[in-house]
C-alpha cells in the first residue's frame, strides 16, 4: 500500500510543474485524494460489498469534485490534474501512467449490462473536457485532445481531436516519455477549409486569365 502511495505522489511531481513540496502534494491535490479514496472503495467492492464502497465514492465526490465508481480498475502512476468534474464509470479499465485533466468523462452509453465503459491503455493523456463513451479501447500512448468526443476505438500511438473524435496522427514518432501536451494539436477542419480556400483562389485566378484572353480575342476580331 505504501509503495503504491509513493508511486502516486511521484506521478504528481513528474507531471505537474506546480508541485513544489511533499506536504503540498499530500494535502492540496484533490486528484490524489480521490484516487486514494477509490483504492479503498475498490478493495471493499472486490470483497462483494455494495453500499460502503459507493458511500466512500460519494463522500470523495463531495470533497474533491471527482466521481470514480468503486468498480473501476485503475493502474499505477494515475494522475488527475485539477480534477473538478471528472467522472469515471463502473466498468472502466485504466492502464499505467495515465493522465486526466479536468472535466473528463469516461462514461457508458445506454443501459446495457456488462462492459459498457472505456478501456484506457498505458501512457495515455486525455485533455480537459474530453468525453470517451462506450466500451471502446484507447491504445497505449494515445493522446486525446481537449474537448474531443471519442466514440470509437483509438489505435496506439495516435492523436485524436474533434467532435466526433478523429484520429489525426497515427504511428508517428513514438515519445520516450509521457507527452502532456494536449492543446497544440492538428485541426483537421481548419486544414480542410484552408485547402478549399486555396482551390477557390486558384479557380478565381484561372477565371480572370480566361476573361482577359477572351477580351483580347474580341479586340483582335474588332
Amino acid at each position: 500500500m505504501f509503495l503504491m502511495i509513493k508511486k502516486d505522489i511521484k506521478a504528481v511531481f513528474q507531471r505537474d510543474p506546480a508541485a513544489r513540496s511533499f506536504l503540498e502534494v499530500l494535502f492540496c491535490y484533490p486528484g490524489l485524494h480521490a484516487l486514494w479514496a477509490h483504492r479503498l472503495a475498490h478493495a471493499l467492492y472486490k470483497r462483494g460489498l455494495v453500499f460502503l464502497p459507493r458511500l466512500i465514492s460519494q463522500l470523495s465526490r463531495f470533497l474533491t469534485g471527482i466521481e470514480i465508481h468503486p468498480g473501476a480498475v485503475i493502474g499505477e502512476g494515475f494522475f488527475i490534474d485539477h480534477g473538478m468534474g471528472v467522472v469515471i464509470g463502473e466498468t472502466t479499465q485504466i492502464g499505467d501512467n495515465v493522465t486526466l485533466y479536468q472535466g473528463v468523462t469516461l462514461g457508458g452509453t445506454g443501459k446495457d449490462k456488462g462492459k459498457r465503459h472505456p478501456t484506457i491503455g498505458s501512457n495515455v493523456v486525455i485533455g480537459a473536457g474530453a468525453k470517451i463513451l462506450g466500451p471502446i479501447v484507447i491504445g497505449d500512448y494515445a493522446k486525446i485532445g481537449a474537448g474531443s468526443v471519442v466514440l470509437h476505438d483509438v489505435p496506439a500511438n495516435s492523436t485524436v481531436v474533434g467532435v466526433p473524435g478523429r484520429v489525426v496522427v497515427h504511428e508517428g514518432r513514438r515519445v520516450a516519455s509521457i507527452d502532456l501536451n494536449h492543446i497544440d494539436l492538428p485541426d483537421p477542419v481548419a486544414d480542410k477549409l484552408l485547402n478549399l480556400q486555396k482551390q477557390i483562389d486558384e479557380l478565381c485566378s484561372r477565371l480572370e486569365e480566361c476573361l482577359k484572353e477572351g477580351k483580347a480575342v474580341d479586340n483582335q476580331g474588332v
